[in-house]
């Protein structure tokens, strides 16, 4: 069942990539008519010790690898060393392709290799969604202590969800295009830890549940307030309006990461809006992996943005709320995980 749902996904899901991100230089075309990866024969798992990303190249989005010899095109490197390996990163995720990855990483990076001209210099690189066709986007809505307090809430008893949709994401750098003044105007910033998951939990324990994450990235869940908050409590529009999940520049394997003790940090046009750490979480990484999974299954590839610390907009009196406009540049930070940027427009 779950191999069926992978398919339909990979064959369906290239045209709503470019749907979700607005990625008008990319034709559905030439994403779903991409070479197929090689057959995959070996052992499932994630990957494992790696910083990832998604690029944009040759009319596609593509796999890529940070190294210390420049950014790893994996497609390309794949075809000089004919080996399989996953070419997408929702590839890797959802077929659970971890060890091929780790194993052509390993090979590409001998010097003696064939995949020298896979490597790519970093400033070349043109970034694409990080994932582009999860099955769920999950949040997590106030998570944090102290923004529980500025917004003068109690805190929740149980994590409180909701949940974005595949046309909110959004890559680094992107230009997020707002919404006409008819539909929104109060704009506000969350930067937050974002989960991705690598194997299906269903059911499991607090315990068990960081065995189920392939890795973390930096996410900000953009907001309009008037939607969310004045039109009867319309969660969902206020947050799924298009690029309203911006994610990246990486996934670092959850092996390089201790969720629970990072700092996380949001500034507009360089002022620091928001300085915190993961430590201050109502319900931390294992719990919210658990909770939800004891509710519905998270499947490889799924996503979980995890909450926001204190200084948003919203949280300031009114006399003092100065929302985000069109020319604003928003980068969120998270220890290990990179820098997030956003050009509003």
């Amino acid at each position: 069942m779950h191999s069926d749902r992978r398919d339909f996904l990979k064959a369906a899901g290239a045209a709503g990539a470019i749907a979700a991100t607005g990625a008008a230089t990319i034709s559905a075309t030439s994403t779903a008519h991409a070479a197929p990866a090689p057959a995959r024969s070996g052992p499932r798992g994630m990957a494992r010790n790696l910083t990832l990303l998604t690029m944009r190249r040759n009319g596609e989005l593509r796999l890529g690898v940070k190294t210390d010899r420049g950014v790893l095109d994996v497609k390309d490197a794949a075809a000089a060393l004919h080996l399989p390996a996953p070419t997408t990163m929702d590839d890797l995720l959802q077929h659970e392709d971890g060890p091929s990855l780790n194993a052509l990483v390993d090979a590409a990076s001998k010097p003696t290799s064939a995949a020298k001209k896979a490597f790519l210099a970093p400033e070349t690189v043109e970034y694409g969604p990080l994932v582009s066709r999860p099955e769920k986007i999950v949040c997590v809505g106030l998570n944090y202590r102290k923004h529980a307090m500025e917004t003068k809430q109690p805190i929740p008893k149980q994590p409180v969800l909701f949940s974005k949709f595949n046309n909110t994401l959004a890559e680094h750098r992107c230009k997020l295009k707002l919404p006409p003044a008819g539909v929104a105007i109060k704009f506000d910033h969350e930067v937050e830890l974002v989960i991705v998951i690598g194997k299906e939990a269903k059911n499991v324990s607090e315990a068990d549940a960081l065995q189920y994450v392939a890795g973390y990235a930096t996410g900000n869940d953009f907001s309009a307030r008037d939607l969310q908050l004045e039109t009867g409590g319309q969660w969902m529009i206020g947050k799924t309006l298009d690029q309203f999940a911006p994610l990246g520049p990486y996934l670092v394997t959850a092996d390089q990461i201790d969720p629970d003790k990072l700092a996380i940090e949001c500034r507009i046009n360089g002022e620091v809006r928001q300085s915190s750490s993961t430590s201050d979480l109502i319900f931390n990484t294992r719990q919210m992996i658990s909770y939800i999974s004891n509710h519905f299954p998270l499947r490889p590839g799924d996503i979980i943005f995890t909450g926001t610390p204190e200084g948003v907009i919203s949280g300031y009196p009114k006399d003092k709320q100065v929302w985000l406009k069109a020319g604003d540049k928003l980068v969120t930070s998270i220890e290990k995980l990179g820098d997030l940027e956003v050009k509003l427009t």
